[in-house]
C-alpha cells in the first residue's frame, strides 16, 4: 500500500503575489492592509480543497539577512528591501491563520524556506512518501526524485523529473549548478560573466556536474558550440566563483530545526473567529474556510 504524498508549500510566495494583485483597499479592523492575508487564504482554501492532504506543511522564510548564506558571502540578497511593516504584519496573520486551522506552519532566521523544505523532503522521502512541492521557483526543482512534482500552482504546471528536464535542459540534480555556472540575479549569487542558463545547461549535459567541469576545463573548447574557446577562458577565470555560488545554490537538506507534525490537526474555533473579525472576513468567506476545515476533517476519518 502506498503511502500518502507529502505537500510542502513554498508559502512567501503567495503572500507576495496577493501583495501585488489584490488592492490594498482591502483592510483589518484597523484600517490596516489585508490583501496579502485575503489572497493568500484563497490560495490556501483551494490548495486544501483540491488536494485534500493527509500531509502538508507551509514554509516560511524569516529573514534576508541573518541564513547561513550570508556567512559564507555577505552580500547574499543584499539587492533586496525588507518587507515594509504592513507586509510584516500580513505574514503574520497568514501564520496565525494556519495555526489556528491545525495547519503546520514553521520557518527559521538561519534557514530559509527552501532549506526546510528540502529537510522535510528528505526524511519524509525516506519513509516512502512521494513529495510534492509548490512554488513557482525553480530553484526547488532540485529537490525532485522519482514519484515527486514541482507544481507552480499559479500557472497549474505540474512537473516530474523528466518535465523539469525538458523545461530548464538539466537534470534535478544538476540545478543547483546550472545556477551556480549562470549565476542568479534574484538571490544576487555571482556566476560566470557571459554564461547564462542555456549554456550553463550545454555544460552541465556534457560534463556532469561542477567537479567534473572543472576537472576537464581543457576539454571545453572543443566542444561543439559557438564561442568554445571563449567559454573555456571564462570558466578558467571564475573557477572560484563557481565555487563559491555552488554553496549557495544548493539546498540544505539538514535544517536543526524542530518541525510540527505535518498531518492536520484539529482548530482551534475561537481563535479562528477572533482572526476572521480582526480581518473582516465576509460571512460567506467564513462559512468556505470552516466547511473546508469540516472537509478535511471528515477525509481524515
Amino acid at each position: 500500500m502506498s503511502r500518502p504524498p507529502v505537500y510542502l508549500i513554498d508559502s512567501s510566495i503567495y503572500v507576495f503575489r496577493a501583495w501585488f494583485v489584490l488592492p490594498d483597499s482591502i483592510t483589518d479592523r484597523e484600517g490596516n492592509p489585508a490583501n496579502a492575508v485575503y489572497g493568500f487564504s484563497d490560495f490556501v482554501l483551494q490548495l486544501l480543497l483540491q488536494t485534500r492532504p493527509s500531509y502538508i506543511g507551509f514554509a516560511f522564510d524569516e529573514s534576508l539577512a541573518s541564513s547561513f548564506r550570508n556567512e559564507i558571502y555577505p552580500d547574499y540578497k543584499a539587492n533586496r528591501e525588507s518587507a515594509p511593516e504592513e507586509l510584516r504584519r500580513q505574514f503574520q496573520y497568514c501564520r496565525t491563520l494556519l495555526r489556528a486551522s491545525g495547519l503546520a506552519e514553521f520557518g527559521s532566521n538561519r534557514f530559509e524556506a527552501d532549506d526546510l523544505i528540502g529537510t522535510l523532503a528528505r526524511q519524509y522521502r525516506e519513509k516512502e512518501h512521494d513529495i510534492h512541492i509548490v512554488t513557482g521557483d525553480k530553484d526547488l526543482a532540485q529537490l525532485i526524485g522519482e514519484g515527486d512534482t514541482w507544481w507552480d500552482y499559479a500557472r497549474d504546471n505540474r512537473l516530474n523529473g523528466k518535465g523539469i528536464e525538458k523545461k530548464f535542459g538539466v537534470k534535478p540534480q544538476q540545478i543547483a549548478d546550472q545556477l551556480a555556472i549562470a549565476g542568479d540575479k534574484v538571490d544576487n549569487i555571482p556566476g560566470i560573466p557571459g554564461i547564462g542558463m542555456a549554456t550553463a545547461a550545454k555544460l552541465l549535459r556534457r560534463f556532469g556536474d561542477i567537479d567534473q567541469l572543472l576537472d576537464n576545463i581543457q576539454d571545453i573548447g572543443s566542444m561543439k558550440v559557438r564561442g568554445a574557446g571563449r567559454l573555456q577562458a571564462l570558466v578558467d577565470e571564475h573557477q572560484d566563483t563557481v565555487r563559491l555560488s555552488r554553496r549557495l545554490t544548493h539546498i540544505a537538506l539538514e535544517a536543526d530545526i524542530v518541525f510540527p507534525d505535518l498531518r492536520p490537526g484539529e482548530p482551534d474555533t475561537e481563535a479562528l473567529e477572533g482572526l476572521f473579525q480582526e480581518l473582516q472576513f465576509s460571512p460567506s468567506r467564513r462559512e468556505q474556510w470552516l466547511r473546508m476545515l469540516e472537509l478535511r476533517t471528515e477525509t481524515a476519518e
